[in-house]
């Protein structure tokens, strides 16, 4: 589980910041819309004043004309607003001298403060707000059914519906736009590395991107692991390319010299014949060396080193007249290696050939092999002369021959052709001298037994 966050840690922040803000949203929405709703359900300050004016002069009406003074103004008051209108004591009487109604009755009830909040379903009947008497609240009260042009909330439904569209709305375009200002630094940081790495082959993407443990660091190290492949194919290409362009060198002038001298026709085309065939061998291991680091390590299968050991010294015992005898081996039963069929039988043979190539009459080739840790430790030694201490990493360099310890047959990119390949598997290659002889160790994953 802790893996897979890490590796998909940016995918597991999104999600944490979306459920956050999905969160929040829902939280702030109801306590925004609450917060409004009842701001809505309460008298604005016009509606307040007015009914505070009704009050006063219910008041007056009482204080200065008693029952007839209240008749007189509550007669008045129904032509000016519509709904029960009444004036009562702290006893609930009527103050007009006429007893009040049922529905007056029902009205004392169910009255509300003036600054209390109002109900929205009350329907088409609007609710009864009860006001003191300004100055004598002892004597009585007004209590009146609140004019409809003062009802609250009138507008409430529309804007309820606005806040439920509104408020994602909102929360859903901040998110968006702050995911994408985080989103597009490290993509610009990306971009600006790519188009510099058209003319600078040498541009990397440095950190804090690269160290990032989410999908932008690991797209950034990707990036710099493919400039540095690039890097190291174009080097190579362009150190094969003066490499071969020398060495053809050679083959050219003997021609020349063989053209120019007093060779037979039969001997001409005999020489003409070996340097094309060297020529041929030549272009060949360059671009077999060359095209290595392009190459996928894709279609990795189990392949059983006993097998491959067989296929390629019979091939090799064919050429060289070697009986099968001459290449020992020793491995454990069920022995296999993770790798592709063709390089790994690429590899074998050079190392093979170049082996027999630099054995002594009656010599021996041998394959050795045993576990490590989820590998498998192959040995290939032959009984030649060996290589000298200090060119014992330089063999797997392209073009390097040993004229001291080897014969100068061959370019010298065997070895190295064999390196490159098992270095691609995730391998690894090394020498060193078994006196006599020079002993190849190879390192591969190990696969199954087959």
């Amino acid at each position: 589980m802790l893996k897979t966050f890490r590796r998909f840690s940016l995918l597991w922040r999104l999600a944490l910041v979306l459920v956050a803000t999905a969160v929040a949203t829902m939280v702030f929405g109801v306590w925004l819309t609450g917060e409004l709703r009842n701001n809505a359900q309460r008298l604005d300050e016009d509606g307040k004043q007015v009914l505070h004016g009704y009050a006063r002069e219910a008041e007056q009406a009482w204080l200065t004309g008693g029952e007839p003074g209240v008749a007189a103004w509550l007669a008045v008051m129904r032509h000016r607003e519509s709904g029960d209108i009444m004036v009562v004591n702290d006893r609930d009487q009527s103050l007009s001298g006429t007893p009040l109604t049922e529905s007056e009755r029902s009205g004392l009830r169910f009255q509300r403060g003036i600054n209390g909040r109002m109900s929205f379903r009350y329907g088409a009947n609007m609710p009864y707000i009860g006001l003191l008497f300004p100055t004598v609240p002892e004597q009585g009260r007004l209590i009146m059914q609140l004019p409809p042009r003062y009802r609250p909330g009138q507008n409430w439904p529309l804007f309820e519906n606005l806040l439920l569209v509104g408020v994602p709305t909102f929360s859903a375009l901040i998110l968006g736009l702050l995911l994408f200002w985080r989103a597009r630094l490290p993509l610009l940081a990306l971009q600006r590395q790519v188009l510099r790495f058209k003319d600078d082959a040498d541009a990397r993407v440095a950190s804090p991107l690269a160290d990032r443990p989410d999908e932008f660091g690991e797209l950034a190290r990707s990036f710099n692991h493919m400039a540095e492949q690039v890097s190291a194919m174009l080097a190579t290409q362009r150190q094969l390319l003066n490499d071969m362009s020398h060495e053809l060198r050679t083959p050219l002038s003997r021609l020349a010299v063989a053209l120019e001298g007093p060779l037979d026709e039969a001997s001409l085309r005999e020489r003409v014949a070996a340097e094309l065939e060297r020529m041929r061998t030549l272009v060949d291991d360059t671009l077999a060396l060359g095209w290595q680091d392009t190459a996928s390590a894709d279609s990795l299968e189990s392949i059983p080193v006993a097998a491959l050991w067989d296929m390629v010294t019979e091939n090799a015992g064919f050429e060289s007249d070697w009986p099968l005898s001459r290449f020992p081996v020793d491995l454990p039963e069920g022995a296999a290696i993770k790798g592709n069929l063709n390089a790994l039988a690429q590899v074998f043979e050079n190392l093979v050939r170049n082996a027999v190539r630099h054995s002594p009459e009656g010599g021996e080739v041998s394959l050795v092999g045993r576990p490590r840790a989820g590998r498998w430790h192959l040995t290939i030694t032959d009984q030649g002369p060996g290589v000298p201490e200090s060119s014992l990493e330089a063999i797997f360099a392209p073009f390097v021959r040993l004229d001291a310890a080897r014969d100068r047959s061959g370019f010298g990119l065997g070895l190295s052709i064999a390196s490159r390949a098992v270095h691609r598997l995730d391998g690894d290659m090394w020498a060193e001298n078994a006196h006599p002889g020079l002993r190849v160790h190879i390192s591969l994953p190990a696969a199954d037994p087959v």
